[in-house]
């Protein structure tokens, strides 16, 4: 499972659409607004006009932690005192821990006056997912853990059970216990609905049956988007705060933006031996894990994925990063480099389209590729995979490269036992 982080904003925007179809009693008033450096202040105040009327609350929405304790968080402003103090920090490079990055985006919701705050936390773990409460929550919640209850659920279990269960856990000093119970009970649906990994609301409140999540944190499973691209909608994976772009992946990035299908890559370790170039979400989280369980982590080049159909075009561009990333520098200790092209049994990908793309890009390499001695491993199925693996082989012969060739009769993680194994 890959997860990644998600805006503050778009964990509420996706609870607000999931409670406004399931919540009866309690409902949530979705109010939020995103500020960036391209921001057109009068077209943002038109479309959320609530931002003239209420008093507001605004932080940085970039995947970081404790802006409270790092004087991150106005509350209780007008619109003019909000846009003086986000143009004050717009652009300025903070510290967090050891991380040092610029800000660049923003969040404003309503200032909410409230009495009491809540903790809640879901987390999953390998045999089943794990809820924390408690009732007081906020910046010091480390420094009452003692007051946190926590429910465990079983992967396998009775999903009939798991009210009992959360209902059995309610800490005590919970005013509203049932409408406590069954926010709880719906947030779990929607962790497991929406293939979340990570998340908490710390704190919320609940006022006058309204549910108020008044900060939020959250991770979703990317290798889901399949399942989920429909309820996830336009969902952002922003870089982690303190993550700059290479400039190989700045250019990905770019083309992903004005493609259909799926591009991504991320650079690891430009001096790394072994590099990838995979087909799917899922597959290049089971290559990485093998290579990984194989010894080879601290010598993984690079992370990514193509998929949906890209163009030969597109998969000739994708190609060409990622060779020009690995055939700059020899292995110090003159081993091969090893390319592994793999993937599983593709669904509607066009395999011998995009082989041609990842062919030209070899024949543009083919001296860098030898003078770093490299290796290349194929593995793929799916449309066209007998035509694409042929013109594989052929390209291996014509280029003079080591290419070695395998269908979906091989297990698709056994090519990375072949390229790793010491010969």
């Amino acid at each position: 499972m890959a997860q990644r982080g998600i805006r503050e904003y778009d964990a509420k925007r996706l609870l607000a659409q999931y409670l406004k179809k399931y919540m009866q009693g309690l409902s949530y008033d979705f109010k939020a607004a995103l500020v960036t450096p391209e921001t057109d202040w009068a077209l943002l105040v038109k479309e959320n006009p609530w931002l003239k009327k209420n008093k507001l609350v605004a932080k940085p929405d970039q995947l970081f932690g404790k802006r409270g304790k790092h004087g991150l968080v106005l509350v209780n402003a007008t619109l003019d005192e909000v846009k003086s103090w986000i143009g004050e920090r717009m652009g300025k490079e903070v510290t967090i821990g050891k991380i040092t990055d610029a800000l660049n985006c923003f969040l404003i919701e309503p200032f909410i006056p409230h009495d009491k705050e809540y903790y809640l936390a879901i987390t999953t773990e390998r045999e089943g997912d794990r809820i924390y409460m408690s009732a007081e929550g906020g910046m010091e919640i480390e420094e009452m853990w003692d007051k946190v209850n926590e429910v465990f659920i079983p992967i396998l279990g009775d999903n009939k059970e798991v009210p009992k269960l959360i209902k059995k856990a309610i800490p005590k000093g919970i005013e509203e216990r049932e409408k406590f119970a069954q926010f709880v009970e719906l947030i779990y649906q929607f962790f497991v609905e929406y293939h979340f990994t990570y998340l908490e609301f710390n704190p919320f409140t609940i006022k006058h049956n309204l549910i108020y999540p008044l900060d939020a944190v959250a991770r979703l499973d990317d290798t889901a988007y399949f399942e989920c691209a429909e309820k996830w909608g336009d969902i952002e994976f922003p870089t982690p705060f303190g993550r700059r772009y290479t400039k190989e992946e700045a250019y990905i990035k770019q083309l992903d933006a004005k493609s259909g299908s799926s591009l991504k890559l991320t650079v690891l370790n430009p001096k790394g031996r072994i590099w990838t170039m995979v087909a799917g979400g899922g597959a290049s989280v089971v290559y990485t894990d093998t290579i990984s369980d194989l010894g080879g982590a601290q010598e993984l080049g690079n992370y990514g994925e193509y998929s949906g159909n890209p163009t030969t075009d597109e998969t000739y561009e994708y190609a060409k990063t990622i060779l020009d990333l690995m055939t700059r520098e020899k292995d110090p200790q003159g081993r091969p480099k090893i390319l592994i092209i793999g993937g599983g049994i593709a669904n509607f990908t066009d395999v011998a389209k995009t082989f041609d793309g990842i062919i030209k890009a070899l024949d543009d390499y083919k001296k860098k590729l030898k003078e770093v001695n490299a290796k290349i491993y194929v593995r793929r199925g799916g449309p066209n995979y007998e035509k694409g693996l042929e013109k594989m082989k052929e390209a291996g012969s014509k280029l003079d490269l080591p290419i070695e060739v395998y269908g979906p009769e091989t297990h698709m993680t056994r090519i990375v036992k072949l390229a790793l194994e010491e010969k």
